[in-house]
């Protein structure tokens, strides 16, 4: 059976360009620029052998993909000859230019490492940067937040050097190419990659990865694929920049259009086609509305096991998890954080003299109040027993003070289901440098304790080098 690609590699990569699809207008040049051109007509550059569908070496030892014909199109747009140095690999290719065997990187993200030793045309090409996890994964909103997580990236890439420095709570791995990041991600040996969306699309579908899928995007770090040009050819670059600029976004688009474009098959039964697209489809409906059914399933197990079911607070699970992203969060804002432990006072006694019914009402009077009392932005949790939690983002210790002796009152106004008035004894520890989850917590139950001891019914935060009791 025959086949073509809209795009053949048996052409040189501007030969669609040449074709008549794209008008070809030549760049302006300064006097020195067009001196500089007639005394070195002919640059050599580096690529990436192996970053379909941005870049590739052929079968041929051709260079093709969307880089390679933006790359060919400035060229010719200034009057420039390339001469491809071909390299096994873009660790080689990343030598090779260090080195001055080739003057030119064809399509990189500009980054600190790479300025040392080059120069940067302005963006060939802007494309977004998506993690890529299995479809079970989560969808990611901030990498700060997770816990005990890995990232593959393949080797000498920006998006790790980045990553490595933004994220440090995500352990980063590495690997030789796109292909075997994916495959790590799909074997579960790595959480996530950060990749291009483009590259992502095209090979997820072109090579089979559909246990993979996109989950979620870093704004902040689209990938801006520039012409990199060695610091000792300043001119070439400057030369370069005016073929790049003079590309227009209908020529961009038309490119990567030619590129992330399907196989169209000559000699097949489409009624058979048809018929598999139809039994296909049909398949796909079942499988969305089991996965429908059973991400409900899964969404109302995760709420129970996060939930206490007595007052519907939060659990200590679900604190065990947020608390570690709140001190991660610390770390990178320098936003204050306060925590509160609280103990219904006397609450043996209520069990004894009312029963375990009227007891279990308490704790439901009690969660009531303190969630008439917090902010939004707080968490609130039933630690145990008769113990309740506030985890306080944003408040210092004085606004946790506050907090504290708004609750106090709160409970002093409303009379238990006992009738009898119920008070709480309150622990406050704010985050100081140094604190991890476990510090934090014990510091707040001392000051509980401290409160108790002081006769119940106060509040006493935990300060560095003292328990100090609020005046009430």
């Amino acid at each position: 059976m025959s086949e073509m690609r809209l795009f053949t590699a048996r052409l040189p990569a501007l030969a669609f360009l040449l074709a008549g699809s794209l008008p070809l207008q030549a760049a302006t040049l300064s006097a020195a620029e067009a001196r500089y051109l007639q005394a070195h007509p002919v640059a050599t550059f580096c690529v990436d052998p192996d970053w379909a569908p941005f870049e590739r070496i052929n079968e041929q030892g051709r260079h093709e993909g969307i880089g390679a014909d933006l790359l060919q199109l400035a060229a010719h747009r200034v009057g420039l000859r390339l001469q491809l140095v071909p390299t096994r690999s873009w660790d080689e290719s990343l030598a090779a230019s260090q080195q001055g065997r080739c003057q030119l990187l064809s399509f990189l993200n500009q980054s600190p490492k790479r300025n040392a030793w080059l120069l940067f045309t302005t963006p060939l090409f802007t494309d977004a940067n998506v993690f890529i996890t299995r479809e079970e994964h989560p969808f990611i909103v901030d990498p700060a937040s997770l816990v005990d997580a890995s990232i593959v990236f393949p080797r000498g890439t920006a998006m790790e050097e980045r990553f490595r420095h933004d994220y440090p709570n995500v352990r980063v791995l590495n690997t030789g190419s796109e292909a075997e990041a994916l495959a790590l991600v799909s074997q579960r040996k790595a959480d996530m990659t950060l990749r291009s969306l483009v590259m992502a699309a095209d090979t997820i579908r072109n090579q089979g990865w559909f246990n993979l899928k996109i989950s979620g995007e870093l704004p902040a770090y689209a990938n801006h694929l520039r012409i990199g040009v060695r610091k000792q050819d300043a001119l070439l670059r400057d030369i370069l920049d005016k073929g790049v600029q003079s590309i227009s976004a209908q020529e961009r688009s038309e490119i990567v259009n030619r590129h992330v474009a399907v196989k169209i098959e000559r000699g097949i039964d489409y009624w058979l086609i048809g018929k598999i697209v139809a039994a296909c489809a049909a398949l796909l409906l079942l499988a969305a509305a089991w996965n429908l059914k059973l991400n409900k399933l899964n969404r109302e197990l995760e709420h129970r096991s996060l939930t206490d079911p007595l007052t519907g607070l939060a659990n200590r699970s679900l604190i065990n998890l947020q608390l570690p992203r709140e001190l991660a969060r610390v770390a990178r804002s320098g936003q204050p954080l306060s925590l509160l432990l609280l103990d219904i006072d006397h609450f043996k006694r209520v069990n004894d003299q009312f029963g375990h019914q009227l007891g279990d009402r308490c704790l439901q009077h009690v969660a009531a109040c303190l969630r008439d009392s917090v902010r939004s932005s707080d968490y609130l949790a039933r630690w145990g027993g008769e113990e309740f939690l506030i985890l306080c983002p944003g408040s210092d210790s004085q606004q946790a003070l506050l907090l504290a002796e708004r609750i106090r009152h709160t409970l002093q106004q409303q009379p238990a289901p006992t009738g009898q008035q119920q008070t709480v004894s309150i622990g406050i520890a704010s985050h100081l440098p140094g604190d991890d989850a476990d510090s934090l917590l014990r510091r707040a139950d001392e000051a509980m304790y401290r409160a108790k001891h002081n006769g119940r019914d106060g509040v006493v935060l935990h300060q560095q080098h003292r328990l100090a009791s609020s005046p009430h």
